[in-house]
């Protein structure tokens, strides 16, 4: 199936018609990483209400999450009957950047701070798609700069695989409308100051007036605010 066919159900049906699409010309062949954060569940929501036996269901444990997603996981999972994979790094890959840069490099440079994402994060996500055709997101347009120009469908050229981003055009406040009609389960810091969620070093709470993922490494500019995990090119 080609984009234009996909992005096109987008156009014409929204997210629930374009997940519809998806699950039945790819069941068994399509995986969602969800960060458990307010996009990705509901995202989980509306994949679980299609067929959520055709797809599966990942998450990464870095190893320096907030203990609130560890809760919202298990919740998550009893909530809609289903059983999401946690990807971990490899452990000698992490003790051995530990050793050379110490624990909390990030704060350093750039450069170490994608260094711990990659190792840390994008590894173990590219791990978990293999042998897959399509992988599905939170992504929205609105989070932030790095991300203004997504399309519902695209091919994700780095990974050689379907991506799909059934939220792209939802805003803040229609994710939270969704949430609370649909009473999703989601994590409470949420309700304490963090609309965005990463690693616990790197995630403080956002100031009156700042943009969503303004507390996500806060100490750098927003044009370098991506983890890596979707930074692939399209092609």
């Amino acid at each position: 199936m080609n984009l234009e066919i996909l992005n096109k159900e987008y156009q014409t049906n929204g997210p629930r018609g374009l997940i519809g699409m998806v699950l039945e010309h790819y069941r068994g062949e399509s995986v969602f990483s969800t960060s458990l954060q307010a996009e990705d569940q509901v995202v989980t929501h509306m994949l679980c209400g299609e067929n959520k036996q055709a797809v599966d269901f990942i998450t990464l444990d870095t190893g320096r999450m907030f203990e609130d997603i560890y809760h919202t996981l298990h919740r998550t999972n009893q909530r809609y009957g289903i059983d999401i994979r946690v990807m971990f790094p490899h452990t000698d890959r992490v003790e051995e950047m530990v050793k050379e840069k110490g624990i909390n490099l990030f704060y350093e440079s750039v450069e170490n701070r994608k260094l711990c994402c990659h190792i840390r994060k994008t590894e173990p996500l590219v791990r978990a798609l293999q042998g897959y055709k399509v992988w599905i997101t939170g992504l929205r347009r609105e989070q932030s700069v790095t991300r203004n120009s997504l399309p519902a469908a695209e091919w994700d050229k780095g990974l050689k695989m379907i991506k799909i981003n059934p939220l792209v055009d939802f805003s803040y406040q229609e994710v939270w409308q969704y949430i609370r009609e649909n009473k999703v389960p989601y994590p409470s810091l949420h309700d304490n100051g963090y609309p965005s969620i990463g690693c616990a070093p790197c995630t403080r709470k956002v100031e009156k007036g700042e943009g969503v993922r303004a507390g996500r490494w806060w100490w750098e500019n927003p044009e370098s605010k991506e983890c890596g995990l979707h930074l692939n090119k399209n092609g």
